[in-house]
């Protein structure tokens, strides 16, 4: 089994049908993903106000905002 992050459009799909009132499993059955992918996206994603699909971008953690090494920065070697 390999793994493949949501789309953005499942995360749409899973929006809508939470705000229809369908369970995660409902959901799971209908997106084609497993129940447990459900549950984590919902926990993952929501704030204050519910689940957000928008807040789900790929790149969210804490790697993607760290500078990279130094040796892989473009301003490496260049004189001042």
């Amino acid at each position: 089994m390999s793994y493949t992050q949501l789309t953005r459009e499942q995360r749409y799909q899973i929006y809508a049908l939470k705000k229809a009132g369908h369970t995660q499993t409902e959901m799971a059955a209908i997106v084609g993903v497993h129940k447990s992918s459900i549950s984590r996206e919902l926990r993952r994603d929501r704030g204050q106000r519910g689940y957000r699909p928008a807040r789900a971008r790929v790149g969210r953690g804490p790697a993607a905002r760290r500078s990279p090494p130094a040796h892989q920065r473009a301003d490496v070697g260049e004189s001042r």
